[in-house]
């Protein structure tokens, strides 16, 4: 395993893989647009790339074909699921909690769906083409984003499948946290995709099967507590959860929730996989330094 890793006095925080955003409503289903301001195609613009697909928004009529043919389905699925539900050990599907079946964005979910929005010049432009799928296939290559404290950094490897902890990267792109303007999550079916805007007006739609770890500190603040602001048991606390983890443990990252609570992150080199990025590694610990069971969680010690 050869990771990225950040320089003498900067934080890594987090690591989770990261793509360009693929289309779910029928229209657009299984496809991504590459537009500028104008809503033009830009893909075959855009310096270094390889090319790609060109895919057309699926019309009306067969949009409504798809639909039926899908609802047709869905009927019948559903008769087979009540008659196993009638039976003993019954079964029946789960969906993610986090996705949402409503678009707010029609125009670039249903109507279109661009992955990039960058105007001649802009930072979007300058993304890697590895992080679209369709040119860097997942089964082949991965992409990750790498968090610190002082920017987002992108990072590829060759990926094996079975062998998770075969890792080499190669680094692709960075930019300054101070570059990037805002995130917004985008629950639209699944519920994986955000969008990642930059200061210049550009931005880009990615998604992550990790978008929690991906997303949370590109939209908090960094702002840890040194381990010598720590009260000793505090502190105790915090260095002993990190050492139980692994053996590369790199320092705790201690930060205060709204609650009075503590969350303790952790990092561990060893502990990165190549389809889920890094383990989210945390517990909680009170104002006294005493690690909380699940259940003494205060709503704001979760995670979300």
């Amino acid at each position: 395993m050869s990771l990225w890793w950040p320089d003498s006095g900067e934080t890594l925080i987090a690591r989770a893989p990261l793509t360009f955003a693929t289309g779910a409503a029928t229209p657009v289903k299984g496809m991504r647009w590459f537009r500028d301001a104008e809503r033009n195609d830009i893909q075959n613009e855009l310096d270094g790339w390889p090319e790609g697909p060109a895919y057309t928004v699926r019309s009306t009529a067969s949009t409504v074909g798809r639909n039926t043919l899908k609802g047709a389905a869905m009927a019948a699925g559903l008769a087979v699921m009540g008659l196993l539900s009638s039976q003993a050990g019954s079964v029946g599907p789960g969906r993610s909690g986090k996705g949402s079946d409503t678009s707010h964005d029609r125009a670039d979910e249903v109507e279109d769906f661009p992955v990039m929005w960058a105007a001649p010049g802009s930072v979007a432009r300058t993304l890697p083409w590895q992080l679209d799928p369709a040119r860097s296939p997942q089964d082949r290559y991965r992409t990750h984003a790498v968090i610190t404290d002082q920017r987002l950094v992108l990072v590829g490897f060759p990926y094996v499948k079975g062998d998770e902890k075969r890792i080499a990267d190669e680094f692709l792109w960075e930019i300054p946290r101070s570059g990037i303007e805002r995130v917004e999550l985008r629950d639209f079916k699944i519920g994986n995709d955000a969008k990642i805007a930059f200061t210049d007006g550009s931005w880009f739609r990615a998604s992550s099967i990790n978008r929690e770890r991906l997303t949370r500190y590109l939209i908090e603040a960094p702002d840890f507590i040194p381990l010598a602001s720590l009260t000793q048991p505090q502190r105790t606390t915090a260095e002993g959860f990190a050492t139980a983890q692994a053996s590369d443990a790199q320092p705790p990252l201690v930060k205060r929730n709204s609650c009075g609570c503590f969350r303790i992150e952790v990092l561990a080199p060893s502990t990165v996989h190549a389809s889920f990025g890094h383990s989210g590694l945390n517990t909680v610990m009170d104002a006294n330094g005493t690690e909380l069971r699940l259940t003494e969680y205060h709503q704001e010690d979760f995670l979300t």
